[in-house]
């Protein structure tokens, strides 16, 4: 069962677990556009720590911000809320 998110808690797709200990998180969120009023998707990348580097590409995963631990990692991997299906053939 999946932890009740907080404020600080993001919750994303994984798209690459290639560094040691970090994977890199894909966000979406829905805006409105402020003239035509259309929804729009937008996304942004955090690059997050996985101290058991769990986190595998396609998973969908809980992060929440932490202190900076390096120039570009200030999240941590929660949990993972989904793992990716593996598709055979």
């Amino acid at each position: 069962m999946p932890r009740l998110a907080t404020s600080k808690d993001k919750v994303g797709v994984v798209l690459s677990n290639r560094m040691d200990k970090t994977v890199v998180v894909r966000i979406d969120r829905l805006v409105r556009h402020p003239r035509y009023r259309r929804v729009i998707k937008r996304s942004k990348r955090y690059k997050v720590h996985d101290e058991k580097n769990a986190a595998g590409v396609g998973d969908m995963v809980c992060i929440r911000e932490a202190r900076p631990l390096s120039k570009d990692k200030y999240h941590t991997l929660v949990e993972i809320v989904e793992r990716a299906k593996v598709i055979e053939g």
